[in-house]
């Protein structure tokens, strides 16, 4: 079949992207989905700094691909051996296929599924094969499993997580991405408990998400930092009991007054060394340090070391909250309907396809949190 796409050929073009153009929409083609796999026809797919550093080369992946990976769609058709759902049910996505058969499945840790990480790294599905062909006859790759820009798609079945019906396209897609991310890093891989200080440096929908995580949960105080005011205020209405805006004010020192000495959990959510050097230090003793965003790969981190010892400090990284797709998605659906997750402050875009090299813009200078393609 045909399916309309966004692709990228090339990484590490020259922003602005609205005149570059990386993401080039053309019609495709979609391969039947094969034995243990699903035709989606996609919904709604939010724009993360997961598929910006794609787009700009600081992680690099097979080209070509069709990217996204935060998404919501609907059952098409099934491949042979595909038991578990029906044409017209509800998915979200997960940017990790959990093959539930591994050592870190077996384990309850399906964020590191190694046959997942491995055919992500690949371009693949987790069959290994790819379903996407351009007009020039060339193989593309799948982004994480997911390939969201594009109204059809095919994934493994590993890769989808059923949901109601019910919820709403734009919300629901951001499920599979900032909410799993952000509130899994809270209640997963910090398990913070209430009472806890907590701090969070970047305040994207990742950042977002693990406000309500600790708003969820009780901490306080709860102590949001980013550059940007208007982040900041959502920060406020997400949950957060302080903000501080790092290009006015020493967040170090100022968390160490808000927090006695510093913080009990601090996450780092931009993705930067300098931002987890700071939220380092912003840890009091005996505290724990959450590194949620991705830094480029040859990137290093440096701190000194006695004082993991002598203060007993932890650090801790968190990939995809520490999630298990299909036991968090829907309990982080349920805490959003009723009222403690407020989801709907994360999404402050909503884009055509055609317009998805603007959004890119808009990320990379921090002029948006969650930007949704709406598909409907």
């Amino acid at each position: 079949m045909k399916t309309r796409a966004a692709v990228l050929y090339e990484m590490g073009a020259t922003p602005p992207y609205s005149q570059s153009a990386p993401l080039v929409i053309d019609e495709i083609s979609l391969a039947e989905p094969g034995p243990g796999e699903v035709l989606v026809e996609i919904g709604a797919a939010g724009l993360c700094h997961s598929d910006l550093s794609v787009v700009d080369g600081t992680r690099p992946r097979p080209m070509p691909m069709v990217l996204g990976h935060e998404a919501i769609g609907i059952v098409r058709d099934l491949g042979a051996n595909v038991s578990k759902f029906t044409p017209g049910d509800h998915v979200v996505f997960s940017w990790v296929p959990v093959c539930g058969r591994c050592l870190s499945c077996a384990s309850g840790r399906g964020a590191l599924c190694a046959p997942g990480v491995q055919a992500n790294i690949n371009g693949t599905l987790l069959s290994g094969a790819r379903r996407f062909t351009d007009k020039q006859a060339r193989l593309c790759s799948h982004h994480l499993g997911v390939s969201a820009f594009s109204q059809f798609t095919v994934a493994a079945q590993e890769s989808l997580v059923k949901i109601d019906e019910s919820l709403p396209l734009d919300q629901a897609a951001l499920f599979g991405c900032a909410v799993l991310t952000g509130v899994g890093a809270v209640v997963n891989t910090a398990r913070v408990g209430a009472g806890k200080s907590v701090a969070i440096f970047g305040l994207g929908g990742v950042g977002l998400s693990a406000v309500m995580g600790a708003r969820a949960v009780g901490a306080y105080p709860i102590i949001a930092v980013d550059l940007v005011e208007e982040k900041l205020r959502l920060a406020n209405e997400a949950g957060a009991t302080h903000t501080i805006n790092a290009a006015l004010d020493d967040p170090i020192e100022s968390i160490k007054q808000l927090g006695q000495g510093g913080a009990d959990y601090v996450f780092e959510s931009v993705g930067s060394e300098s931002a987890l050097i700071q939220a380092y230090s912003a840890t009091q003793s005996g505290g724990t340090t959450v590194a949620i965003g991705l830094p480029a790969p040859h990137k290093m981190f440096s701190i000194p070391a006695l004082g993991i010892v002598a203060e007993e400090r932890t650090i801790k990284g968190s990939y995809m909250g520490s999630s298990v797709p299909r036991r968090d998605i829907p309990r982080f659906i349920e805490m959003y309907r009723a009222g403690i997750l407020p989801v709907d402050k994360l999404q402050t875009h909503t884009l055509r396809l055609d317009d998805i090299n603007a959004g890119f813009d808009r990320l990379a200078q921090a002029q948006a949190v969650r930007q949704v393609i709406n598909f409907a």
